[in-house]
């Protein structure tokens, strides 16, 4: 049995990553779980944004951001980010992270981040609570720390990454395959 709700966003469970955004002069970062790939070709993403955040205006001024990964070491600084304003505190000195700089773009990077996404804004949608900024990737920032020696691989999957449901953080679980497991051919 299923019951009826009104119309939600119960999409999840999402990443929950820091963004940061602005330039060297100022800059900000604060935690976004409206975010996802849409393009691979272009490499794009987007993300959504309320308007009267502090980082919204960073962003529309410099058309830049860098979608930075979180892990489960990082959940308190992430959670700091998303329930204090940028307008009041330095989240950077408060939080205890440590700016990286920018490859492509002029925002910091988080250097404790697993993954740093550095995105330009080809456009802004309104959509309602939130405007979408969608971006074109345009440098990846990987922690050599998570690259095989042996292999070569970036392994992702061992730097313990957060995600968000439903109003809570969580550490990804045990693997249950790997894509096309289900239509590969037994040896």
């Amino acid at each position: 049995m299923k019951q009826s709700w009104k119309p939600g966003t119960l999409l999840y469970p999402l990443p929950a990553v820091l963004v940061s955004c602005g330039n060297e002069e100022c800059s900000n970062i604060f935690t976004v779980a409206w975010t996802g790939t849409i393009c691979t070709d272009p490499a794009m993403l987007y993300i959504s944004v309320r308007p009267e955040r502090h980082s919204y205006g960073l962003i529309k001024a410099n058309m830049q951001f860098t979608v930075n990964l979180t892990t489960a070491a990082m959940a308190r600084a992430t959670d700091f980010c998303g329930v204090r304003s940028g307008r009041d505190i330095d989240k950077w000195e408060a939080t205890g992270l440590h700016k990286h700089p920018g490859v492509a773009v002029e925002c910091p990077a988080v250097e404790e981040s697993p993954l740093s996404i550095e995105c330009r804004v080809s456009s802004i949608m309104p959509l309602g609570s939130h405007d979408m900024f969608i971006a074109k990737v345009v440098n990846i920032l990987a922690d050599e720390t998570y690259m095989n020696p042996e292999t070569g691989k970036f392994e992702l999957d061992k730097a313990g990454l957060m995600n968000y449901s439903h109003g809570t953080y969580f550490t990804q679980g045990e693997p249950l395959g790997t894509f096309g497991f289900s239509v590969k051919k037994k040896k």
